[in-house]
């Protein structure tokens, strides 16, 4: 670390990624028992306004933050994990995963109106390919428009009268203390959101370094948490497909069982192959937990493929 008793912590800017890495950060540097430095870092997904579709998604968010981290710029950095390409990187790995938020979507529209009362015509902003499509399913009559921006920008647009309403993360919408502008959470069975929503990941140098970051990744890391993500995220591994791909995915454990369920969209949500299995952990120790993942996943993916499903989501390119 940069000091023996300093944390640098690297972030992106925004409102929400400072907001969610600085509760993350204060109870790391409880068990650390060390003081924590916020570095922000500008990542392309930040400056570019095109939509992330053109982008390509998968580590718009992530490149700048690891580049800084491999530079030995900062210690860890925080991540929202749906932004975290699947893909290990050689320098780095994941020290923790903490308990997850909220991983439902939620509409934010004008006068409490839900998705079912919007008018038709309506203009429902989101920047995801996966809300494009889930929304063309359940609301053809709708109109999507592409937006990009912080929360306040896209909940401004609503007040404004230019949308009528916008589509965010509970999550998101929770770290900022702004869970009221949600008028409807839509639920996971039949709206699954991006694998891994609402989680966040530490990412470290691969090499372990000091025991007191050691010991304050150790305090944050959540078992169960790492396993539903663990099995979400496999199910973008095995479509070969990036985050910005129209996959929803949910995963869950209850009564020992470890369910896994995935959705493929078409861009223009007129198809949609659905995939839902569960897999008995031996144990609810971290390896075990894993491995029920890596199970129930196999089977999520081999069921999508084998119906088609990479038809449905474009294969991510090589870098």
């Amino acid at each position: 670390m940069s000091g023996s008793n300093v944390i640098r912590v690297g972030t992106r800017a925004s409102a929400l990624a400072m907001a969610q890495t600085t509760q993350i950060a204060e109870r790391i540097a409880k068990a650390a028992t060390a003081d924590i430095e916020l570095v922000p870092v500008t990542t392309e997904g930040d400056t570019s306004r095109a939509s992330l579709a053109s982008l390509g998604g998968t580590g718009v968010f992530a490149a700048a933050l690891r580049e800084a981290l491999l530079r030995g710029e900062v210690d860890m950095v925080v991540h929202s994990l749906k932004d975290l390409p699947t893909a290990d990187h050689p320098g780095l790995r994941i020290g923790a995963i903490p308990k997850r938020a909220d991983a439902r979507d939620a509409l934010c529209a004008r006068d409490g109106l839900v998705l079912a009362d919007l008018p038709e015509g309506a203009r429902v902003g989101t920047g995801s390919p996966r809300r494009i499509a889930q929304l063309a399913a359940a609301r053809p009559d709708v109109v999507a428009v592409d937006i990009r921006g912080n929360v306040d920008t896209r909940l401004g647009k609503v007040a404004s009268g230019e949308l009528d309403a916008v589509l965010l993360a509970a999550a998101g919408l929770g770290r900022l203390g702004r869970s009221d502008a949600a008028t409807e959470l839509l639920p996971l069975g039949s709206w699954p959101t991006a694998p891994g929503q609402g989680a966040l990941a530490i990412e470290v140098r691969r090499e372990r370094g000091d025991r007191a970051l050691e010991r304050g990744l150790e305090a944050v890391d959540h078992a169960t948490t790492r396993a539903t993500v663990l099995a979400e995220r496999l199910v973008l591994a095995g479509l070969e497909a990036g985050c910005a791909a129209p996959v929803g995915a949910s995963a869950f454990i209850e009564d020992e069982l470890l369910f896994l369920s995935a959705s493929v969209y078409s861009a223009d949500g007129t198809r949609q192959l659905t995939s839902s299995h569960a897999a008995t952990p031996d144990s609810r120790s971290a390896a075990d937990l894993a491995d029920a993942a890596r199970d129930v996943a196999d089977r999520v993916v081999a069921e999508l493929l084998g119906n088609g499903a990479a038809d449905l989501a474009p294969r991510e390119e090589s870098p």
